[in-house]
């Protein structure tokens, strides 16, 4: 008998198929993919190069869309938290909590994504590979898309653009990726949109190069190990960047040192060679076969059908096609899509973590945070839940898909901005919606609406524009607006009339703006007793509102871009240079500083101390007012010479403080600290020479204290 069960158990060994190297989940991911690559036909390894890659069944393969998005949240596959649109974000000045936001992010995505894949959904937008965060710089307030940007400081949107690939990625030291996120879009790409398939960014200075456009895209890779990067579709030099040579070879791969993927924006490498847009090449496969040539690995789009037709004409090698599919099987085996579910941690995320209590009191937080209190006149804000004659008007006060921003999620629950106000008066307050803008004449409107309103003292007038009329290449013909573009920053006409007729009648307004953009608020900064910035904020943006406008929290969210005082003091939109441009090179005075934001408490600096030995700087920040709040302590430093240079963000810390106390705050001042562009090296160096330091509240020359130090 034992004879017996031993001749049957070699045959039943024998019987199995012994694993396939690329099926084996003892070796490396990068073996595993080589082996996979050399059992693929050319057919099957072109169709795998594209952003829907098709099955593979005789080797067990299926499908798989590469193409996610995860801005503020899971977007596009269902419901999920909707966090404030990124802009917002970045206004929090609190890397720490994006941190946090992006882990609960990836947390949904994985979740829902194991989900759908047991369930034998395999769809667009149900993977891990997401394509965020957009860390171009929004270098002119006009630009739809800067909304998805960390605003106009390089500094800043690295450190947030880091803090968002740690959280979509995970550890480092985990087998498995938890997902792969994306820098994009490689580079000096903001705008315009109505063009961008055509736009050439071309004599860009090496100085803005190299200190503002590639600062967060060589953090992103050098130091966050970012797992895609996606080129943009414009041209940069007259190379369409998704063939660029500089852009993919120089430096991405060879300075940077990036070992994984490129994909292309979508349909990018159509406008190779389509009429009327870069035409840089004849036809499809000439454009492919460069791409894949210059470094992008995967298209979005339909134009790599062509390379087999490349290959016939000498333009390119299998061999050649097989560098960039390796990194691209690297990466889905990275990610666990060929490996049981009990060998990827990632899986055992529960599906009920989508929009569980943790989330949403993520989203409030990051809501609350993200809000910046521009003007304060006579302690106007807080108002008093028992304030009488209120009224709430416009009519973003209760337009929730507003709130979401644009590559949104679909959350379960958005509390409005006039929920949120209603929710903290025992008694109904009157609301009269106003349209956002006005295709006839406004004034007779505005006429005819000041005699009806409802009797009132004081108005809270929610007003701005919204993700439908600012966004990605948008087909909208309103006067103002162009193809997802603005062609002006000032208020809508209706907006500034309504606001000028109230102010004329004795009310005391408070202007809450909705925006993914600076505003030109002049005008209502000299009507509004109190203005609040409240970008789009998210599902749970209407409580945040509220909860800063009655006093339930105290406002600490900070500028991450300039608001000029007009559409005087911007320089020509398609001009790529930074001469004007942002607080680093504006020689005139804004509306609103970089880094600026009110409080309903006051702090004090001291003056800030260097400690040469320890390569540091430290201030004493006191809370002067009479309740605790966040201060936003920031540092920027200047170098002196014989070509200074603007003064740059280096640092910043958002701290708590009790009313009374004093914190001190220190910053390393390392060698990135006091780099900049180099003309002899060509490169961002830290120069010897004489530095400023300085320390305080904004970018504004009067809230900054300085020392000196030679470096």
């Amino acid at each position: 008998m034992a004879v017996a069960t031993l001749l049957m158990t070699a045959f039943t060994l024998q019987a199995q198929p012994r694993p396939r190297p690329f099926e084996n989940p003892n070796l490396s991911f990068e073996d595993r993919a080589a082996d996979l690559v050399r059992r693929l036909t050319l057919d099957e390894k072109v169709y795998m190069m594209m952003d829907n890659s098709r099955a593979v069944p005789r080797l067990g393969i299926d499908e798989y869309a590469w193409w996610n998005e995860a801005l503020h949240g899971v977007a596009r596959f269902g419901h999920a938290t909707v966090f404030p649109q990124a802009i917002g974000m970045a206004a929090t000045f609190d890397d720490e909590a994006l941190l946090r936001t992006f882990t609960a992010v990836s947390d949904e995505g994985r979740a829902k994504s194991t989900d759908s894949r047991r369930e034998g959904k395999r769809g667009r937008y149900h993977f891990l590979t997401y394509w965020t965060p957009n860390v171009n710089i929004f270098r002119d307030p006009r630009w739809g898309r800067g909304q998805e940007t960390y605003g106009e400081d390089p500094y800043l949107t690295t450190r947030m653009g880091l803090a968002v690939v740690r959280g979509l990625q995970g550890p480092d030291d985990s087998r498995y990726a938890k997902a792969y996120a994306c820098a994009k879009h490689f580079a000096v790409h903001s705008g315009p949109e109505w063009n961008r398939h055509s736009f050439n960014a071309a004599d860009i200075d090496a100085a803005d190069l190299w200190e503002t456009y590639l600062p967060a895209f060589k953090a992103l890779v050098t130091e966050g190990n970012v797992k895609q990067v996606m080129c943009a579709y414009q041209r940069y030099e007259g190379k369409p960047c998704c063939g660029s040579d500089q852009l993919l070879i120089d430096i991405l791969r060879n300075r940077w040192h990036y070992q994984h993927y490129v994909v292309s924006d979508c349909g990018a490498i159509d406008d190779f060679y389509k009429e009327g847009r870069h035409e840089t090449h004849p036809d499809s496969a000439s454009a492919a076969a460069d791409a894949i040539l210059k470094g992008t690995d995967l298209e979005c789009g339909r134009s790599y059908r062509s390379l087999p037709d490349a290959g016939r004409r000498g333009l390119i090698r299998e061999s050649q096609l097989d560098v960039s599919l390796r990194r691209l099987m690297k990466a889905r085996f990275e990610l666990g899509d060929f490996d049981p579910d009990s060998l990827v941690e990632w899986t055992q995320i529960p599906l009920s973590v989508v929009n569980c209590q943790a989330h949403k009191d993520l989203a409030l937080e990051m809501a609350r945070k993200s809000m910046v209190l521009l003007q304060n006149n006579a302690q106007t804000l807080p108002l008093s839940p028992g304030t009488k004659g209120l009224l709430v008007m416009g009519a973003s006060a209760s337009d929730s898909i507003m709130q979401r921003g644009n590559y949104e999620g679909i959350p379960y629950h958005t509390v409005t901005i006039l929920d949120g106000i209603r929710s903290k008066l025992s008694s109904m307050v009157p609301y009269v919606s106003t349209p956002v803008l006005l295709d006839r004449p406004a004034q007779a409107y505005v006429d005819s609406l000041m005699a009806v309103i409802p009797p009132c003292e004081t108005v809270i007038f929610v007003g701005g524009i919204t993700p439908q009329l600012e966004g990605e290449s948008m087909r909208i013909s309103h006067q103002g607006f162009r193809g997802g573009d603005r062609t002006t920053i000032e208020l809508p006409e209706v907006q500034r009339l309504i606001v000028k007729a109230l102010a004329e009648a004795g009310k005391t307004v408070v202007f809450v703006n909705c925006s993914g953009s600076a505003m030109g608020l002049l005008p209502e900064s000299q009507r509004c007793a109190a203005i609040l910035q409240a970008w789009y904020p998210g599902e749970a943006g209407g409580q945040a509102v509220a909860d800063v406008l009655f006093g339930d929290y105290n406002p600490a969210g900070r500028l991450p871009v300039t608001f000029y005082r007009s559409d005087a003091q911007l320089p020509d939109y398609e001009d790529y240079s930074m001469k004007g441009r942002t607080y680093r090179f504006l020689q005139e005075d804004p509306l609103y500083v970089f880094g600026y934001g009110l409080s309903y408490t006051t702090f004090k600096y001291g003056q800030p101390v260097y400690d040469a030995e320890a390569r540091s700087v430290s201030v004493k920040v006191k809370n002067t007012g009479k309740r605790a709040g966040d201060e936003v302590v920031q540092l920027y430093v200047r170098r002196l010479g014989e070509q200074p240079t603007a003064k740059a963000l280096r640092g910043f810390q958002r701290v708590s403080i009790p009313a009374g106390k004093t914190v001190t705050v220190s910053f390393d001042v390392d060698e990135a600290a006091v780099s900049f562009f180099d003309r002899k090296s060509g490169d961002v160096a830290a120069l010897n020479g004489e530095y400023v330091l300085m320390t305080g509240g904004s970018s504004r020359r009067e809230d900054l204290q300085s020392v000196n130090i030679n470096w």
